[in-house]
């Protein structure tokens, strides 16, 4: 706490308040769009999905003002604590975890299911500033990566057992806030190196992720294709401004949970290419607010954790729309404030809580 008491905290950076609010308020209506025709099919209530998550979003808001309004080192201070629980969290997952559309991710918490990786994003941005943050005289030799990596390991393998997808973005978290605290560069090539090396041997070791490859450079031969080929239908037949909001033909059963991962494919039906490119604009300018937030931090805690959330989402939303435009395999990754999804939505928001307290308390 003693850098916070050489001044008084300030306001928090309006700009990413205000594009966090457009993120949230699109990702509701785009939602109710595309998820309109799943809800009344299985659930005879065209706004099934979308009051669950505008309660989740609801919820989310109110723990963004309450992060935004406290000291971001007190959460610094709960990281390994943080870290531990969301081991456990994980660990739990693969006993007693609820298992949706052939995932087992979920724990029920009473009539709420919670997604434990979620919570492990957070808590693995946060363990790493506390841990950085503690060796920053000694962040330039090759123990210190192998260190940090190593710690990382665990919940790795915990969240990657039954959610990959995560387990790459918190790997790539790691990657990044290594990276920006290392001086040196050289390290990296080889950490380059036995990452690809790993995930050729990852790759390899279950028949279904090398079908995920053949599928992903071949989908019509294959019916696993289909939600590939149908995406890239909606995209196709968008144009350039879109059929109109409310207007998509694939989400009528055509894209298999349009509301879920997929739902950038029917912002290009409906929105058209203008439409989508003013969404990753959008994106685009809110990882721009949280590098500013970054380099103007008071202390290495708070650039470090602004960083992490800024590679989470830059990871997050690459991935996703490359998976929907099939510029990689298929890795059942979410558009962030868009998909569906009450765990996602309340960390993200919480999330962007902590980047708001750490602007508050900038140089």
């Amino acid at each position: 706490m003693k850098n916070i008491r050489q001044g008084n905290a300030g306001k928090p950076d309006l700009a990413l308040l205000t594009l966090v609010l457009l993120l949230t308020v699109f990702g509701l209506v785009i939602l109710f769009s595309a998820s309109s025709y799943n809800g009344r099919v299985r659930f005879h209530d065209s706004m099934y999905y979308f009051k669950k998550q505008l309660f989740a979003t609801a919820l989310g808001l109110a723990a963004m003002y309450a992060v935004s309004r406290m000291d971001y080192h007190f959460f610094v201070l709960l990281a390994p604590g943080a870290y531990l629980l969301s081991m456990g969290l994980s660990s739990a997952v693969l006993f007693v975890g609820k298992e949706i559309n052939g995932s087992k991710r979920w724990l029920d918490l009473g009539p709420l299911s919670f997604q434990p990786s979620e919570f492990a994003k957070v808590a693995v941005i946060l363990f790493l500033a506390w841990q950085i943050s503690r060796t920053k005289n000694n962040t330039s030799g090759i123990w210190f990566m192998c260190r940090t990596m190593l710690t990382l390991l665990p919940i790795v393998g915990l969240v990657g057992s039954n959610n990959l997808s995560t387990a790459v973005i918190i790997l790539g978290i790691g990657v990044l806030l290594i990276f920006v605290s290392n001086p040196r560069y050289i390290p990296f090539i080889g950490m380059a190196g036995a990452g690809i090396g790993f995930a050729a041997v990852f790759l390899a070791a279950e028949s279904y992720r090398l079908e995920r490859l053949a599928i992903w450079r071949n989908p019509e031969k294959y019916e696993k294709g289909f939600q590939t080929i149908q995406g890239l239908y909606a995209i196709g037949s968008g144009g350039l401004f879109g059929r109109g909001l409310g207007k998509s033909m694939q989400k009528l059963g055509f894209v298999p949970e349009a509301q879920n991962d997929m739902i950038f494919s029917i912002i290009c039906e409906e929105l058209g290419l203008v439409g989508a490119g003013i969404l990753i604009l959008i994106f685009g300018l809110l990882l721009w607010r949280l590098c500013v937030i970054s380099m103007r931090s008071r202390d290495l805690e708070g650039a470090l954790i602004s960083t992490g959330i800024m590679g989470h989402m830059a990871i997050q939303v690459i991935l996703n729309i490359s998976v929907v435009t099939n510029t990689i395999p298929n890795t059942g990754i979410t558009l962030p404030f868009i998909s569906y999804g009450g765990t996602s939505v309340m960390f993200l928001l919480a999330e962007m809580g902590l980047a708001l307290s750490v602007s508050s308390h900038r140089k």
